[in-house]
Protein backbone atom coordinates (compact mmCIF):
# COMPACT_ATOMS: atom_id res chain seq x y z
CA UNK A 1 0.00 0.00 0.00
CA UNK A 2 2.81 2.30 0.79
CA UNK A 3 4.49 2.12 -2.55
CA UNK A 4 1.35 3.43 -4.10
CA UNK A 5 1.90 6.64 -2.34
CA UNK A 6 5.22 6.23 -2.72
CA UNK A 7 7.34 9.68 -4.65
CA UNK A 8 10.72 7.90 -4.46
CA UNK A 9 12.23 9.17 -8.21
CA UNK A 10 10.20 12.29 -8.98
CA UNK A 11 10.44 15.80 -9.14
CA UNK A 12 8.38 17.92 -7.44
CA UNK A 13 8.19 21.87 -7.94
CA UNK A 14 5.76 23.92 -5.01
CA UNK A 15 5.41 27.90 -6.03
CA UNK A 16 4.47 30.25 -2.69
CA UNK A 17 7.11 27.93 -0.92
CA UNK A 18 7.76 30.49 1.33
CA UNK A 19 4.39 30.80 3.13
CA UNK A 20 2.58 28.07 5.31
CA UNK A 21 0.95 25.87 3.09
CA UNK A 22 3.81 25.71 0.28
CA UNK A 23 6.15 24.82 2.93
CA UNK A 24 4.07 22.05 4.28
CA UNK A 25 3.67 20.65 0.65
CA UNK A 26 7.25 21.06 0.03
CA UNK A 27 7.91 18.83 2.97
CA UNK A 28 5.52 16.46 2.29
CA UNK A 29 6.44 16.07 -0.92
CA UNK A 30 10.40 15.39 -0.07
CA UNK A 31 9.15 13.08 2.87
CA UNK A 32 7.36 10.78 0.39
CA UNK A 33 10.71 10.43 -1.49
CA UNK A 34 10.52 13.59 -4.24
CA UNK A 35 13.31 15.57 -5.18
CA UNK A 36 12.13 19.36 -3.95
CA UNK A 37 12.73 22.47 -5.15
CA UNK A 38 10.43 25.08 -3.26
CA UNK A 39 10.20 28.27 -5.20
CA UNK A 40 9.37 31.77 -4.08
CA UNK A 41 9.48 35.32 -4.62
CA UNK A 42 11.30 35.62 -0.89
CA UNK A 43 13.59 32.76 -1.52
CA UNK A 44 15.37 33.40 1.72
CA UNK A 45 12.20 32.18 3.51
CA UNK A 46 11.68 29.38 2.56
CA UNK A 47 11.66 26.22 4.95
CA UNK A 48 15.60 24.66 4.42
CA UNK A 49 14.40 20.59 3.88
CA UNK A 50 18.34 19.66 3.19
CA UNK A 51 19.57 16.92 0.70
CA UNK A 52 17.56 16.46 -2.13
CA UNK A 53 15.88 20.11 -1.63
CA UNK A 54 16.77 23.37 -3.59
CA UNK A 55 15.09 26.78 -3.52
CA UNK A 56 14.67 28.95 -6.39
CA UNK A 57 13.55 32.42 -6.80
CA UNK A 58 10.32 32.55 -9.12
CA UNK A 59 7.61 35.18 -9.67
CA UNK A 60 5.43 33.51 -11.10
CA UNK A 61 3.51 36.60 -13.02
CA UNK A 62 6.69 37.07 -15.07
CA UNK A 63 6.97 34.28 -17.75
CA UNK A 64 11.17 34.68 -17.91
CA UNK A 65 10.82 34.27 -14.20
CA UNK A 66 9.02 31.07 -14.83
CA UNK A 67 11.57 29.71 -17.65
CA UNK A 68 14.42 30.95 -15.52
CA UNK A 69 12.38 28.31 -12.82
CA UNK A 70 11.98 25.50 -14.89
CA UNK A 71 15.60 25.73 -16.15
CA UNK A 72 16.99 25.91 -12.85
CA UNK A 73 15.42 23.19 -11.38
CA UNK A 74 16.13 20.52 -14.36
CA UNK A 75 19.76 22.02 -13.63
CA UNK A 76 19.29 21.21 -10.53
CA UNK A 77 17.89 17.36 -10.64
CA UNK A 78 18.97 16.45 -14.03
CA UNK A 79 15.18 15.64 -14.82
CA UNK A 80 11.77 17.91 -15.66
CA UNK A 81 9.87 18.57 -12.89
CA UNK A 82 6.52 15.58 -12.78
CA UNK A 83 4.83 17.22 -10.44
CA UNK A 84 3.41 20.83 -9.94
CA UNK A 85 2.27 22.56 -6.83
CA UNK A 86 0.89 25.53 -8.13
CA UNK A 87 0.23 27.23 -4.48
CA UNK A 88 1.61 30.67 -4.73
CA UNK A 89 -1.58 33.43 -3.94
CA UNK A 90 -2.37 36.57 -2.46
CA UNK A 91 -5.51 38.37 -1.79
CA UNK A 92 -6.90 42.00 -1.25
CA UNK A 93 -9.52 42.70 1.13
CA UNK A 94 -11.79 46.16 -0.64
CA UNK A 95 -15.55 46.25 -0.82
CA UNK A 96 -15.81 46.21 -4.37
CA UNK A 97 -16.63 49.80 -4.74
CA UNK A 98 -13.69 50.49 -3.04
CA UNK A 99 -11.64 47.86 -4.74
CA UNK A 100 -9.13 49.40 -7.50
CA UNK A 101 -8.58 48.04 -11.19
CA UNK A 102 -5.22 47.16 -10.25
CA UNK A 103 -6.15 45.56 -7.06
CA UNK A 104 -8.23 43.34 -8.42
CA UNK A 105 -5.83 42.62 -11.59
CA UNK A 106 -2.88 42.29 -9.42
CA UNK A 107 -4.81 39.23 -7.84
CA UNK A 108 -5.90 37.14 -10.72
CA UNK A 109 -2.36 38.33 -11.91
CA UNK A 110 -1.00 35.95 -9.19
CA UNK A 111 -3.50 33.52 -8.51
CA UNK A 112 -4.42 32.60 -11.82
CA UNK A 113 -2.03 33.74 -14.47
CA UNK A 114 0.80 33.06 -12.61
CA UNK A 115 -0.74 29.65 -12.24
CA UNK A 116 -1.76 29.22 -16.01
CA UNK A 117 1.98 30.30 -16.43
CA UNK A 118 3.41 27.87 -13.88
CA UNK A 119 1.55 24.58 -15.68
CA UNK A 120 1.58 25.31 -19.08
CA UNK A 121 5.67 25.67 -18.88
CA UNK A 122 5.87 22.29 -16.98
CA UNK A 123 3.74 20.48 -19.29
CA UNK A 124 5.55 21.86 -21.83
CA UNK A 125 8.73 20.19 -20.57
CA UNK A 126 6.77 16.91 -19.76
CA UNK A 127 5.39 16.50 -23.51
CA UNK A 128 9.02 17.77 -24.64
CA UNK A 129 11.01 14.53 -22.58
CA UNK A 130 7.39 12.40 -23.31
CA UNK A 131 6.97 11.83 -19.64
CA UNK A 132 4.02 11.92 -17.78
CA UNK A 133 3.24 14.14 -14.79
CA UNK A 134 0.67 15.49 -12.04
CA UNK A 135 -0.45 18.96 -11.44
CA UNK A 136 -2.50 20.02 -8.19
CA UNK A 137 -3.69 23.50 -8.09
CA UNK A 138 -4.23 24.87 -5.09
CA UNK A 139 -7.86 26.56 -5.23
CA UNK A 140 -10.37 27.52 -1.92
CA UNK A 141 -13.68 26.96 -1.04
CA UNK A 142 -13.73 30.34 -2.29
CA UNK A 143 -14.12 29.34 -5.72
CA UNK A 144 -16.99 27.68 -4.66
CA UNK A 145 -19.22 29.80 -2.87
CA UNK A 146 -18.03 33.91 -1.97
CA UNK A 147 -17.66 36.18 1.42
CA UNK A 148 -17.51 40.04 1.20
CA UNK A 149 -14.28 41.85 0.67
CA UNK A 150 -12.97 39.12 -1.71
CA UNK A 151 -13.84 39.41 -5.37
CA UNK A 152 -10.89 39.16 -6.97
CA UNK A 153 -9.76 35.65 -5.06
CA UNK A 154 -13.20 34.51 -5.54
CA UNK A 155 -13.09 34.94 -9.46
CA UNK A 156 -9.36 34.17 -9.74
CA UNK A 157 -10.05 30.96 -7.41
CA UNK A 158 -13.48 30.21 -9.40
CA UNK A 159 -10.86 30.44 -12.64
CA UNK A 160 -8.16 28.21 -11.41
CA UNK A 161 -11.28 25.37 -10.89
CA UNK A 162 -12.55 25.82 -14.66
CA UNK A 163 -8.46 25.88 -15.76
CA UNK A 164 -7.88 23.02 -14.04
CA UNK A 165 -11.11 21.02 -16.05
CA UNK A 166 -9.81 22.24 -19.06
CA UNK A 167 -5.95 21.83 -18.84
CA UNK A 168 -6.57 18.33 -17.48
CA UNK A 169 -8.94 17.44 -21.08
CA UNK A 170 -6.01 19.01 -23.22
CA UNK A 171 -3.33 17.11 -21.27
CA UNK A 172 -4.21 13.84 -20.66
CA UNK A 173 -3.27 12.48 -24.00
CA UNK A 174 0.41 13.13 -22.98
CA UNK A 175 -0.12 11.66 -19.07
CA UNK A 176 -0.57 14.56 -17.52
CA UNK A 177 -3.37 14.67 -14.69
CA UNK A 178 -4.06 18.17 -13.55
CA UNK A 179 -6.35 18.17 -10.36
CA UNK A 180 -7.23 20.88 -7.92
CA UNK A 181 -7.58 21.11 -3.52
CA UNK A 182 -10.30 23.43 -2.77
CA UNK A 183 -9.20 24.25 1.08
CA UNK A 184 -11.56 25.48 3.66
CA UNK A 185 -10.02 27.87 6.06
CA UNK A 186 -7.17 26.77 7.59
CA UNK A 187 -5.30 27.58 10.88
CA UNK A 188 -2.27 30.23 10.42
CA UNK A 189 -0.32 32.69 12.44
CA UNK A 190 -1.76 35.51 10.04
CA UNK A 191 -5.90 34.13 10.79
CA UNK A 192 -5.41 33.26 14.34
CA UNK A 193 -6.62 36.95 15.80
CA UNK A 194 -9.20 36.48 13.49
CA UNK A 195 -10.93 33.40 14.39
CA UNK A 196 -10.78 33.80 18.44
CA UNK A 197 -12.88 37.02 17.20
CA UNK A 198 -16.70 37.20 17.78
CA UNK A 199 -16.68 36.99 13.92
CA UNK A 200 -14.66 34.70 13.62
CA UNK A 201 -16.36 32.24 16.39
CA UNK A 202 -19.53 33.37 14.18
CA UNK A 203 -17.53 32.07 10.93
CA UNK A 204 -16.67 28.96 12.37
CA UNK A 205 -20.02 27.64 13.63
CA UNK A 206 -20.78 27.45 9.96
CA UNK A 207 -18.32 24.91 9.53
CA UNK A 208 -20.34 21.36 10.38
CA UNK A 209 -16.68 20.16 12.25
CA UNK A 210 -16.80 23.23 14.12
CA UNK A 211 -12.98 23.95 13.58
CA UNK A 212 -10.17 25.54 11.27
CA UNK A 213 -8.46 23.11 8.98
CA UNK A 214 -4.56 22.24 9.71
CA UNK A 215 -2.15 22.02 6.98
CA UNK A 216 -1.90 17.74 8.04
CA UNK A 217 -5.71 18.08 6.57
CA UNK A 218 -4.29 18.53 3.49
CA UNK A 219 -1.41 16.09 3.53
CA UNK A 220 -3.55 13.17 2.60
CA UNK A 221 -5.40 15.10 -0.65
CA UNK A 222 -2.02 16.12 -1.94
CA UNK A 223 -0.26 12.73 -1.55
CA UNK A 224 -2.97 11.00 -3.63
CA UNK A 225 -3.42 13.66 -6.13
CA UNK A 226 1.35 13.69 -6.53
CA UNK A 227 1.19 9.95 -6.64
CA UNK A 228 0.51 6.78 -8.46
CA UNK A 229 -2.57 6.22 -5.69
CA UNK A 230 -4.26 8.77 -8.09
CA UNK A 231 -3.46 7.65 -11.47
CA UNK A 232 -7.10 7.70 -12.58
CA UNK A 233 -8.09 11.03 -11.19
CA UNK A 234 -7.44 14.12 -13.93
CA UNK A 235 -10.09 17.24 -13.73
CA UNK A 236 -10.79 16.51 -9.95
CA UNK A 237 -11.26 18.95 -7.22
CA UNK A 238 -10.77 17.63 -3.80
CA UNK A 239 -12.72 19.64 -1.22
CA UNK A 240 -10.70 19.85 2.01
CA UNK A 241 -13.24 22.21 4.79
CA UNK A 242 -15.10 20.47 7.03
CA UNK A 243 -17.94 20.68 5.16
CA UNK A 244 -18.46 24.11 5.17
CA UNK A 245 -19.04 24.66 1.35
CA UNK A 246 -22.14 22.54 1.37
CA UNK A 247 -23.79 24.44 4.48
CA UNK A 248 -26.03 26.78 3.65
CA UNK A 249 -26.16 28.43 6.93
Amino acid sequence: MNSLFSLEGRVALVTGASGTLGGHFARVLHEAGARVALAARRVEAVPALGEGSVAVGLDVTQPDSVLACFAAVEAAFGAPCDIIVNNAGIAVTKPVLQMSAADYDGVLDVNLRGCFLVAQEGARRLVAAKAAGSIVNIASILGLRIIPGVAGYTAAKAGLLQMTRQMAVEFARYGIRVNAIAPGYIASDINAGFFESEPGQAMLKRVPQRRLGTPDDLTGPLLLLASAAGAHMTGATITVDGGHSINSL
